[in-house]
């Protein structure tokens, strides 16, 4: 009998979607140049380039020139905390929770002379806006706090957690790599200052991924040639940046518009999947707690990506 198997890590990695396989053939026409080249077909790959960089904006709600390309969230997230720590205030808040990218990167910087305060969060997972005001200083140059967790999927306020940053006078990033495509993602109504984000985390290709900032706030993170406006050195992932900005488009055409729910401060609008999603994320949450002794949920109880349903279970190694 033929094994029948079910993939439950798209928290890991999604699959590629067949749409945005077919959408990176171009970049490997014999014909597609350098987007850096001046000739003909360097200039084609250019447009291309452009016209992805155009969607990705659009998918996310911001503008053509704050979105730069690179390999994926672990680099996005490098690239936000050491450009936007400022040299002159050197103090960096983050949550406890947050992905080993960004946690790393502030005991790396710690190591250079910032100070780095970790938020507890509570049982759910919840940054507080509240402990966050109590942790800003006038020293406090930035506050990266992620969209959702990449672990137990709860959705974190970061509207409000922006505002508040932004009421001290520090900038605030976040890692929104777990919710893009999961939840809808509006840049200019979360009103955050950086965005980092993974194509393969909502069915584009892995090794390429973005950040949404400021041209006049980031600073080089590869040194080099002068790609994406001189701020990332190194020949541009065209067929990479295709694929990602065309699942994106799929992912953000399939999610449902929920007028009361696009600020990222009360519940979140999900993927159009998300109906049948849901309902069998929460049927295997109540079946699995209602049935099997020692098992707890991790994570808000709604509160939470679409997609995930997390658990422990007394006595039972996690791995």
């Amino acid at each position: 009998m033929a094994e029948t198997r079910v993939y439950l890590d798209h928290a890991a990695t999604t699959m590629l979607r067949p749409e945005a396989l077919e959408a990176m053939r171009p970049a490997w026409d014999r014909f597609c140049g350098n987007p850096s080249s001046v000739h003909r077909e360097g200039q084609r790959a250019r447009k291309l380039l452009e016209e992805a960089r155009d969607s990705v904006a659009g998918s996310l709600d911001c503008a053509p020139g704050e979105i730069f390309f690179c390999s994926g969230g672990t680099e996005a997230n490098n690239w936000a905390l050491r450009a936007l720590a400022s040299s002159k205030k050197r103090h960096i808040i983050v949550s406890s929770i947050e992905h080993p990218s960004v946690l790393q990167t502030c005991k790396a910087l710690e190591q250079e002379g910032y100070r780095v305060s970790y938020l507890p969060v509570d049982k759910y997972g919840l940054v507080s806006p509240d402990s966050l005001a109590k942790a800003l200083s006038p020293d406090t140059s930035l506050v990266s706090i992620m969209l959702a967790n990449n672990e137990i999927g709860t959705i974190e306020p970061v509207k409000e957690l922006a505002a508040v940053a932004h009421g001290h006078g520090a900038l605030f990033h976040t890692d929104a790599v777990q919710a893009v495509g999961s939840i809808l993602v509006s840049i200019k109504e979360f009103g955050v200052d950086a965005l980092s984000f993974s194509g393969h985390k909502f069915g584009g290709p892995t090794g390429i991924g973005g950040l949404f900032v400021s041209p006049s706030s980031v600073r080089s993170f590869i040194l080099g040639g002068e790609q994406e406006r001189g701020h990332r050195a190194g020949t541009e992932n065209l067929s990479g940046i295709l694929g990602m900005a065309k699942a994106l488009e799929l992912a953000v055409a399939e999610t449902s518009v929920n007028e009361t729910a696009v600020d990222g401060s009360s519940e979140p609008v999900v993927n159009a999947s998300s109906t049948s999603l849901e309902g069998i994320r929460d049927h295997l949450i109540s079946s699995i707690t209602a049935t099997i002794p020692g098992a707890h949920l991790c994570g808000h109880p709604e509160k939470r990506l679409p997609g995930n349903a997390h658990f422990i279970f007394d006595g039972v190694d996690g791995e």
